[in-house]
């Protein structure tokens, strides 16, 4: 059992909330899916079950953000994410408004009345999931929701607030959840080795902003093993290509997923000092799956962009 991430999300508090940030506690294979910040904007907060053809809501104006994880972890239950977080935010002076599980929600209703970020942002297994309101102050209100996948857990938190602060997310180190077996996130140990056994290999940290083709900050580490494979030798050229799932057109799909191999291209060029020449970028849309498409963790890993070794004279 690894450590765990501390994601410490410093809230702009209302009047009547306690001074100081509120941490949520996740685990290390937690990974940030989603963080959308809107400083005007409006929220439909569910307080009750969806029964008898509605749902009772609030809604709130003020700054809004929206954030989700995704939790590699096989044999995790939804309570098992959602217990630790429900503690943590009654701690920090948050009083749960409401709560339920799966059928007490309302099933499939409940999920279709409530606002849940778009895949890949968020999962929701209709079979298993679990939400909650709460709210601290008159002007701070949140919704928490969990749910799961066969092999990950999935976090989505909605906050509304007067205060527009932004909620910076840093990683740190702490104790361990219980329950919880944790997998790494799949990366060769030795891309390059793979590059050139295989002759391509993906690029398996590679994270882009939901919908887009913006790739992450980073660091990554596989592009630190091709920079240095292709400045090693200038006669070294690779093509990189991106893939998507099978949802959507496949004339959208195919410019996305050349638009991501592109900005990979384009970091490997800025930030390395890889010569544009020993590089292409090509997008395949969702032609290549290597996973099936049925499910979201099949998606998920056809969602990828590939290192493919044109020759190594």
């Amino acid at each position: 059992m690894r450590g765990i991430a501390l994601i410490s999300l410093a809230f702009g508090l209302g009047l009547c909330a306690p001074a100081g940030a509120l941490e949520l506690t996740l685990p290390a294979a937690a990974t940030a899916l989603s963080d959308e910040r809107v400083a005007m904007d409006s929220y439909d907060l569910p307080t009750g079950p969806y029964a008898d053809g509605q749902m009772p809501k609030e809604s709130f104006e003020g700054h809004v953000t929206r954030q989700s994880w995704r939790v590699a972890a096989q044999g995790l239950t939804s309570l098992q994410l959602l217990a630790p977080l429900r503690e943590q935010l009654q701690d920090a002076g948050y009083d749960i408004v409401f709560e339920c599980d799966t059928l007490d929600c309302g099933g499939f209703d409940f999920r279709f009345e409530t606002e849940v970020l778009p895949a890949p942002a968020m999962h929701v297994d209709l079979s298993d999931f679990r939400f909650l309101s709460a709210q601290n102050g008159p002007d701070d209100h949140l919704g928490l929701l969990v749910s799961r996948s066969a092999n990950a857990g999935f976090i989505q938190l909605i906050r509304v607030t007067k205060d527009a602060q932004a909620l910076p997310v840093k990683p740190s180190t702490g104790a361990v959840l219980p329950g919880i077996a944790e997998t790494p996130r799949p990366l060769p140990s030795d891309p390059v080795g793979v590059l050139v056994a295989q002759g391509h290999v993906v690029l398996g940290d590679l994270t882009f902003e939901t919908g887009s083709a913006s790739l992450g900050e980073g660091p990554y580490a596989s592009l630190d093993a091709l920079a240095e494979f292709l400045l090693d030798d200038p006669s070294r050229r690779i093509a990189l290509v991106g893939h998507t799932d099978a949802v959507g057109a496949l004339d959208n799909n195919i410019a996305l997923s050349k638009r991501r191999a592109a900005s990979v291209l384009e970091r490997l060029a800025a930030r390395y000092g890889v010569p544009r020449g020993q590089m292409s970028a090509e997008g395949m849309g969702y032609l290549a799956p290597i996973a099936p498409n049925q499910t979201p963790e099949g998606r998920e890993t056809n969602r990828r962009v590939e290192a493919v070794l044109l020759n190594t004279d």
